[in-house]
């Protein structure tokens, strides 16, 4: 490891590193705008200078420059004072005076690092430059006159989303950032060039002139928009959240999100159910919460408890869950399920249905088999890690199923059950990958385990991982990617049927044909309704949707911004979501409302805090006492093998921006989805 100098003080750093990582080891701030860790070195803005000797006697940027042994580097001496005040000199020749009008006003790097290398005049008299603004879709306003050059988004397109539609044209006075068709950013991780711009250059569309980061209220929650469990910033203004923002979590999401997760939000606050209803004579009428639950009641206290069933939807918190749970058990119903697309998952081990290998973990996969998934729509930030592995490392990915540009190479090897035997068989040419690959793995989506034949095919790809050493020391290939937020955590508590009680399915099939009398929905919008016939049904959700439109009785509940819940990721890991802003009217936490109906109909729920449910929760599982904890789980029998069926597998998400009642009462995602689904999409192969 070679010794510098850093401003007097020695210090031994790593070998290989640049005197920019090598200066902020030994805590010295140096300023920049186009280096960025997570993208490769461009050397543009030359804000990072520093004065190194032995070298040539002139300023040296530090963010390209490696270090060496005996090197002496110096951060503040008059030099470097003056290539710092010049370089930003020069950037601001042609930046307009923007600031009271531009967005990126109280975030903005080029306004922090003007205020400490800056002039207080200019000695520039000629005109400022103008550059037209560029199309980059409906989510990234452009005002490129303010673009300083640095390429940030462009080796973040190129680099990080794998979509290399833009780039810098011209040269000097003249070069532009720009999109080279003058298309949309074709991209579900677009918007994250928004938090890399250290200008104003490329803003949030939506969010244009709304508010000023100072009048926001900040609060640090998990995205449940997938089953990523992406780690993000809710700033809301009193009661309405109005932007989500990216927070560094390098285990699940690094420091990227979604645009679902980011412009979701504003569906918030459209189509809310802010007050209980009662059907009367056909018709949904406002009512009390005391006449809702009268209604339940009544109804409960004629019906034996094998006649009732509750399932639970893909954005419910696991306090509402085990809150639920205990209800239905207390009246007597084995009927419960939170599997809403019937997905044919074990309730143990749970090695058979979380991600085993970790979204971080994937990154050093070497060969990788995806089944019956879209990844860039299910989970995008997987798909990244994923792509990460094949620049770095050469991953080998081959696909079963849909037949998607994932922005890496991909084998496509066919798009039905039959490939998969083929593959466990050894028949399949991939089979010889996995069988030489230091660290296989295999991804399963929702795509082929929400089928019929889920249970076997869940039980070949575990055949494939005994047979190929998927699983070994320090290693276990096997994942299961989810694509509901609450499945995993669903699971982990017990919300699956007791003995002899019926799975969604069965609850659906018994609803039309008379056997099921009572159906209690927890938000699960993604059930055929029509299938319930005439169950008397209760809705308890956050928003106007499928479920709602079908309700006896609605009970207005929280969002997943307006309540303190308990989540667990696709990978299994517990995260704390926190409440951001207040439920709108008589809404109210989901797991309060149960509650208060167990006591309406003999329930006999006793916690009412919400210490005492999450004591519950630890209860029913431990794992939910091990929050952000990571373990490997034994890897025993699991899987039914049988007849699989010849029908091509397909991913379960035919529209990344409409997959949930938030999303799909947002104007944002239905403005995406115009622009880059309704018209038909090479990528995805749909057709709106």
């Amino acid at each position: 490891m070679p010794k510098v100098t850093i401003d007097g003080t020695e210090i031994e750093v790593p070998g290989g590193i640049t005197v920019l990582q090598a200066c902020e080891m030994a805590g010295k701030e140096i300023p920049r705008f186009c280096y960025h860790e997570r993208l490769s070195i461009a050397g543009n803005c030359r804000m990072c200078l520093v004065e190194v000797s032995p070298g040539p006697p002139k300023p040296a940027a530090s963010c390209a420059l490696p270090v060496g042994e005996g090197m002496e580097i110096k951060t503040d001496s008059e030099m470097v004072r003056k290539a710092r005040n010049g370089v930003m000199e020069f950037l601001l020749i042609n930046h307009p005076l923007d600031c009271p009008i531009c967005d990126q006003g109280g975030e903005c790097d080029l306004q922090d690092q003007a205020m400490a290398y800056g002039h207080d005049h200019s000695r520039f008299e000629e005109n400022k430059r103008a550059v037209k603004d560029k199309h980059m879709g409906p989510l990234v306003k452009t005002i490129m006159t303010r673009c300083i050059h640095c390429t940030r988004c462009v080796r973040f397109a190129t680099e990080i989303a794998g979509v290399p539609e833009l780039g810098m044209l011209g040269r000097g006075e003249h070069a532009e950032i720009t999109t080279y068709l003058e298309k949309s950013l074709d991209s579900e991780l677009s918007a994250n060039v928004i938090d890399l711009c250290p200008v104003g250059a490329l803003t949030s569309k939506p969010y244009a002139f709304v508010s000023r980061p100072w009048e926001l209220a900040k609060t640090e929650s998990i995205d449940v928009m997938d089953a990523i469990g992406s780690a993000i910033r809710v700033d809301s203004r009193q009661t309405e959240v109005l932007r989500v923002l990216p927070r560094l979590n390098e285990d699940v999401n690094e420091e990227w999100i979604g645009d679902k997760t980011r412009y979701a939000v504003d569906g918030l606050a459209r189509q809310r159910l802010d007050r209980p209803y009662l059907r009367v004579d056909g018709k949904l009428q406002e009512t009390s919460w005391q006449d809702a639950f009268a209604a339940i009641a009544e109804k409960v206290k004629a019906t034996k408890g094998e006649r009732i069933a509750a399932i639970a939807g893909d954005q419910c918190d696991a306090e509402a869950m085990i809150a639920l749970k205990d209800l239905m058990s207390a009246l007597g119903s084995p009927h419960i399920d939170c599997r809403q697309d019937g997905a044919k998952l074990p309730t143990e081990p749970r090695a058979a249905y979380v991600m085993n290998s970790t979204i971080a973990g994937l990154e050093t996969a070497d060969a990788v088999l995806l089944v019956g998934t879209n990844l860039r729509w299910e989970a995008p930030l997987i798909n990244t890690r994923l792509r990460k592995a094949w620049l770095q490392g050469g991953l080998q990915a081959a696909a079963i199923g849909p037949d998607v540009d994932l922005t890496y190479p991909v084998d496509y090897l066919g798009a039905g059950p039959d490939t998969l035997s083929a593959v466990a068989d050894g028949s399949n040419a991939f089979a010889e990958v996995l069988k030489n690959a230091e660290r296989p793995a295999i991804i399963i989506g929702m795509g082929a385990l929400a089928r019929a034949d889920g249970a076997a095919i869940l039980a070949t790809a575990r055949k494939i991982a005994d047979d190929y050493s998927l699983v070994k020391d320090g290693w276990n290939g096997f994942n299961v990617l989810h694509t509901a937020a609450a499945r995993v955590g669903g699971i982990d508590l017990g919300f699956t049927p007791d003995a002899g009680g019926r799975d969604v399915e069965g609850i659906l099939a018994g609803a039309s044909n008379g056997d099921i009398d009572i159906v209690y929905l927890l938000a699960a919008d993604e059930i055929d309704t029509a299938r319930l016939g005439d169950t008397f049904v209760v809705y308890q959700g956050h928003h106007g949707d499928a479920g709602a439109h079908r309700a006896d009785v609605i009970l207005p509940g929280s969002a997943y911004t307006e309540k303190s819940g308990t989540y667990v990721n696709t990978e299994g890991r517990v995260q704390l979501a926190r409440q951001a802003a207040q439920p709108p009217g008589d809404a109210r936490e989901d797991w309060a409302i149960i509650r208060a109906l167990s006591d309406a109909v003999g329930g006999g729920l006793s916690f009412s805090t919400l210490g005492d449910v999450r004591a519950r929760l630890v209860e029913a599982n431990p794992i939910f006492d091990k929050i952000n904890d990571i373990e490997p789980w034994p890897w025993s029998a699991f899987g039914e093998p049988g007849t699989m069926s010849s029908e091509p597998l397909e991913s379960p998400v035919e529209n990344y921006y409409m997959t949930c009642p938030i999303s799909r009462a947002s104007e944002t995602m239905a403005e995406c989805s115009r622009e880059f689904v309704a018209g038909g999409d090479e990528r995805t192969g749909t057709d709106g």
